[in-house]
């Protein structure tokens, strides 16, 4: 499955549905599943760390927007694109070791 690293505590928030665009400086062309990797540091509280937490949908990929600054919970910043995401699944965590861009994990 594919797969993308994110650091806390926005995985968190990705899982909890609370974040619903991801933002990148590149595009990525993948629709559909990718699995959310709460990346191995910054260790925050009690957050989940260096494990996979939640399955989401990639609706789209475009150029973020001010309106959209709520829901990506940032500003924007320059060459910054938003992933649309959708359906969040939830999954009992398991190690991942992160690496950057989309990537490969084996279920």
């Amino acid at each position: 499955m594919k797969a993308i690293s994110v650091k806390q505590p926005w995985a968190s928030m990705i899982a909890s549905g609370e974040k619903t665009l991801e933002t990148r400086t590149w595009n990525t062309k993948h629709r559909g599943e990718i699995l959310i990797v709460a990346s191995k540091n910054p260790k925050i509280g009690d957050l989940p760390t260096g494990v996979a937490i939640c399955i989401v949908t990639i609706i789209d990929c475009r150029q973020m927007l001010p309106s959209d600054e709520f829901n990506a919970r940032c500003k924007v910043y320059k060459n910054a694109r938003v992933w649309v995401l959708g359906k969040v699944t939830k999954i009992k965590p398991f190690a991942v070791k992160g690496r950057l861009s989309v990537y490969n994990v084996n279920l």
